[in-house]
């Protein structure tokens, strides 16, 4: 885990290279399969070897935009850009997903025009063997830079080592397309074109979309939500954490936002003292910056306010849509009450807050009633 911030340099210096390495494996990788491919395609008038040949082109250029992207992304924050530039990332991964969707769409439409122009395929046992071994070096490639892309977190790299491994499988369906020309005289690669087509669409997509999310911003996983909470329930005082947001500005950079429990005896330096010490474990133990760390006061010392608490938490928990509540705490001499409730995406909110308000001042109606909204960003 990184000690200090020296560290994350280090970590984000050996990530890029990781990064161009396994990239540059991959141009030169695809080139020469692109080589082999175009040449095998051509001599036997193969529009699906073709294609596949095509497919592997624009895997290679897919891997320079991973490379511009990850070298662009690994500037340092600059006063234009004070949260560095990591997001670029995103947009790399996006100009892949559009490579390969457009190679997806050029090459349905070579497949549709050689359905309707049928040409005779002439595969020899040379062409055959080229294409096996293409496969077997498909099929290495793919599995190593998936592997290198989930060591440094990078969706780029993941993308390609997914696409190489399903262009494997997709160039053994070229062969197999083959080996019943050879045995039965069918041709069946223009129509194999169109599979391999579709696919290479529906994985742009999907591709796409992933990278979508990333830049709208997506649900945190409720595993990294979790043990940030753990974290910090560690720390001495500490009664409770909510609220935890992520703000994420490219791979392994996040920012975030949390809000803690504290007993209502302790003094603003004790509170300073606790959360400086969460911001630093926070950072130490997971990378994320914490950049605010809202409080909120717990009752220790007042029965009422406890009974209080009980027959609130039962009412507002009674709702479906209200996922939790947290945050609470009356004052019984000035009459206030104020606690914050998660409420379900599948309600609306503003009904629901009045529904909730409308409750508990039935229950207190000589209590000031203060319900914060807040949103359900995870499952932690």
């Amino acid at each position: 885990m990184p000690e200090n911030s020296n560290d994350i340099a280090v970590l984000a210096a050996e990530r890029e290279k990781t990064i161009v390495r396994t990239s540059v494996v991959g141009i030169v990788t695809n080139v020469f399969l692109v080589a082999f491919k175009m040449f095998v395609g051509l001599i036997s008038h193969s529009i699906a070897v073709i294609l596949d040949a095509v497919n592997n082109l624009s895997d290679a250029l897919s891997s320079v935009v991973t490379i511009i992207g990850a070298k662009l992304g690994a500037r340092q924050p600059d006063r234009k850009h004070p949260l560095g530039y990591g997001r670029i990332e995103y947009l790399s991964s996006m100009i892949v997903a559009a490579l390969v969707l457009y190679a997806g769409i050029t090459s349905l439409v070579e497949s549709v025009k050689k359905i309707i122009h049928p040409e005779t395929a002439e595969y020899s046992t040379v062409s055959i063997i080229i294409i096996a071994v293409a496969i077997a070096v498909k099929l290495g490639l793919g599995m190593y830079v998936k592997k290198q892309g989930k060591r440094v977190n990078s969706g780029a790299l993941v993308a390609s080592g997914s696409d190489a491994l399903f262009d494997a499988i997709l160039s053994a369906s070229v062969l197999a397309s083959a080996v019943v020309f050879l045995i039965w005289g069918v041709s069946l690669e223009a129509y194999v074109g169109v599979v391999i087509s579709a696919f290479i669409i529906r994985a742009g997509i999907e591709m796409m979309i992933e990278t979508l999310n990333d830049i709208i911003g997506k649900r945190e996983d409720e595993e990294t939500t979790r043990e940030l909470k753990r974290i910090v329930c560690e720390e001495e005082g500490v009664l409770g954490a909510y609220d935890v947001t992520l703000f994420n500005y490219g791979p392994n950079r996040n920012y975030g936002s949390v809000h803690v429990e504290l007993p209502d005896h302790l003094s603003v330096d004790d509170v300073d003292v606790i959360t400086r010490r969460i911001q630093t474990d926070v950072f130490r133990k997971t990378g994320v910056i914490l950049t605010g760390i809202s409080v909120y006061s717990f009752n220790t010392s007042d029965d009422e306010a406890a009974q209080m608490r009980n027959a609130v938490q039962k009412t507002v928990l009674a709702h479906d849509w209200a996922l939790q509540m947290h945050g609470f705490y009356a004052d019984t001499e000035r009459k206030t009450l104020r606690f914050d409730v998660v409420i379900s995406f599948d309600v609306d909110r503003k009904e629901a807050l009045e529904t909730l308000c409308a409750e508990i001042r039935a229950m207190y109606p000589e209590y000031d009633v203060l319900i914060i909204p807040d949103v359900d960003m995870s499952d932690g």
